[in-house]
């Protein structure tokens, strides 16, 4: 049996986000680290290092009074932030994309009828770096557009229809194993093995 695979930074700052978000509380770094591993199965060790990173790309406000740190985010002002943050990042990588057209049309103005030149060597140089940031740019923007409580709120959403969408079909397939164990005498272990029924099949939570 293959190990469980461990969850990304992305994921962790994620689920962080949505502790925040459903909670509506201001929390102490010991309180996070409780709550985390139980309901979102992030572990208590790398808590620290999530909220961090959420603190410094301004999506955790943070603030010490006292001997102690407490942080917290609120939707309305994380949807603001993220909306004005992708907004942006938008412009940021469509002048980019610009750039690098601007770019690429120039080295091939500059290659017709001729052999590699200091001219095309600098060209291809920059067209390499535009693009190095363009990718940049937009797994930036990506970052923000998963963290947006609106677009959680839609997967939460998504996936309650999908568990119902399931647990109809599981009711659908006990209803037909009930008629056929009536209709024609048979076990269930047979009707189960004949259709390629798990025996572990049940109702989605």
């Amino acid at each position: 049996m293959s190990r469980k695979r461990g969850l990304s930074l992305e994921e962790k700052r994620q689920r962080m986000m949505e502790i925040f978000f459903e909670r509506k509380e201001v929390f102490q770094l010991k309180e996070l680290e409780k709550i985390a591993p139980k309901t979102k199965g992030i572990t208590s060790m790398s808590v620290k290092d999530v909220v961090q990173s959420l603190v410094d790309d301004g999506m955790v406000d943070s603030d010490r009074i006292g001997t102690s740190n407490y942080f917290w985010a609120f939707p309305s002002k994380a949807s603001n932030a993220r909306k004005r943050k992708i907004s942006d990042l938008s412009g940021t990588l469509d002048e980019s994309e610009k750039k690098r057209a601007a770019t690429k049309k120039l080295i091939a103005k500059a290659t017709v009828g001729k052999e590699d030149t200091d001219d095309r060597t600098e060209l291809l140089s920059t067209l390499a770096e535009q693009e190095q940031e363009n990718s940049r740019l937009k797994a930036e923007l990506e970052k923000y557009r998963e963290c947006d409580p609106e677009v959680l709120e839609e997967v939460k959403k998504q996936t309650l229809v999908a568990r119902d969408a399931a647990n109809r079909w599981t009711d659908n397939v006990f209803t037909i194993k009930s008629w056929c164990k009536k209709k024609f005498s048979m076990e269930e272990k047979t009707i189960d093995k004949h259709f390629g029924i798990p025996e572990d099949f049940d109702y989605v939570d």
